[in-house]
């Protein structure tokens, strides 16, 4: 009963508030001496107030909507700036990137020939030491034979002075044996000495050349341990790219069969003990020439990679994966990325590959495929014109088609997909991965 009279005592006072502002006015005219009136009753005033608050409300929010439209079209513009700047300076990364990739293959390939000769002087200095070891050899056996004639010359001399004291009337003959045998001791004498002081010269040539030979492998060792964990840290590196990508290493080199041919070799087979001086140093080559193999296969991978975006601006509006269907709105599943931008804007190629289909392709419209090798596949959908044709050679960022709204699809915008032996990949990855490359360097 309260609430009611309550309500009862808002409406009255409601009705007095409506009487006192919209009594029920005439208005009076005047013609020829005429007067005629019409009265504009309470509801009709009612109802105007309203309106004309409505109409005021009305204009008040479609001022505030049109000035917040600006500052939304504006800071938009900014981002799109932003990420052109960004995009610029990606480009030049990349360039730089390359520039000291072709500075590092240099260096390494540098670092190989002075390999292979400080090897060939590994072996130089191994014969040479053979031949002194011989030389030696020869000059021991000669200083016996010297020492043996020498005691058989002393058997002489003292069966002679025996002959010369029984054999008094042969004195003169005997004296004349003995100056000659005295001779001949003396030359064998200085024979010896000078086989002996040879024999120092020698031993001393050998330590010094040992000591060389020892240096050498020291430092060739220091520099082979070098190469050995530079071409690691690139191995890696490349790796890390690779897996960052979504691609699993082993499965990608084993698309890649063939893509670095072996290298020519030859000559006769020649084995090296581990304990010789040259048989470490030839392990560390060994194990350093299949590294550089192996970053060899993944540096010619890397370039059919497509690591960079097919737009320079762009802004994604379907990732990779499940959504809701933009017709049907029922889930479903995208194995693409769509990239929107503007009508026209250029569709470039992130690497460089074969054109393996060009032409309309059902709901993608206009529809271009690339063969990149390695198992790596791209497409490129609901474009409004393709600038190549089947069996293009594509090179790097070549300019291959514009973005359009071809197939079936709601506005202008870029499908694009990545298939690595005939499975669907997320493009974002590669583009991530891309980025990374240009941040390490």
């Amino acid at each position: 009963m309260r609430d009611w009279g309550e309500r009862a005592t808002f409406r009255q006072k409601l009705r007095r508030f409506i009487d006192r502002a919209f009594p029920e006015r005439q208005v009076h005219l005047r013609t020829r001496g005429r007067i005629s009136f019409f009265r504009i009753p309470q509801w009709f005033q009612v109802s105007t107030a309203l309106f004309a608050l409505m109409f005021a409300g009305w204009v008040g929010y479609s001022t505030f909507s049109f000035v917040q439209h600006d500052e939304i079209v504006g800071a938009k513009n900014t981002q799109i700036a932003d990420a052109r700047r960004a995009y610029d300076d990606l480009l030049s990364d990349v360039t730089a990137y390359q520039r000291r990739f072709v500075e590092l293959t240099r260096e390494l390939e540098d670092n190989h020939n002075l390999m292979l000769s400080l090897v060939e002087r590994n072996a130089t200095l191994q014969r040479n030491l053979s031949t002194v070891e011989k030389r030696l050899e020869n000059t021991e056996s000669e200083r016996e034979n010297v020492a043996s004639a020498r005691e058989i010359l002393r058997d002489k001399l003292s069966r002679l002075e025996g002959d010369m004291h029984s054999l008094s009337t042969k004195n003169f003959s005997l004296r004349d044996n003995l100056m000659s045998v005295e001779t001949d001791l003396q030359s064998v004498v200085r024979e010896r000495d000078d086989a002996h002081n040879r024999n120092t010269e020698l031993q001393s040539q050998v330590a010094m050349l040992e000591d060389r030979l020892n240096n050498l492998q020291s430092a060739q060792d220091i520099a082979v341990d070098k190469m050995t964990e530079r071409t690691m840290a690139y191995i890696g590196s490349l790796e890390k790219v690779i897996e960052t990508a979504g691609i699993e290493v082993d499965s990608l080199l084993a698309s890649s069969d063939g893509i670095v041919g072996k290298v020519a070799q030859g000559g006769p087979f020649i084995p090296v003990k581990p304990e010789d001086a040259g048989g470490q140093l030839m392990k560390k080559l060994t194990r350093l020439d299949d590294h550089l193999g192996q970053w060899e296969t993944l540096q010619a991978v890397m370039g059919r990679l497509p690591l960079a975006a097919p737009l320079n601006t762009y802004y994604v509006t379907s990732s990779f994966g499940k959504r809701r269907d933009p017709m049907n709105k029922r889930w479903s599943a995208h194995y693409g990325v769509d990239f929107g931008g503007p009508m026209r804007s250029p569709v470039y190629a992130p690497a460089s590959g074969v054109v393996t289909k060009a032409g309309v392709k059902g709901r993608y419209g206009r529809f271009i495929e690339i063969d990149h090798g390695s198992g790596i596949i791209t497409r490129y959908g609901h474009l409004n014109k393709i600038l190549v044709k089947r069996g293009d050679k594509i090179e790097f960022r070549q300019k291959i088609a514009q973005l359009g709204n071809s197939g079936r699809s709601t506005g202008p915008h870029l499908h694009y997909e990545i298939v690595f032996n005939g499975k669907p990949k997320d493009p974002m990855k590669f583009i991530k991965a891309g980025r990374h490359v240009f941040q390490k360097q």
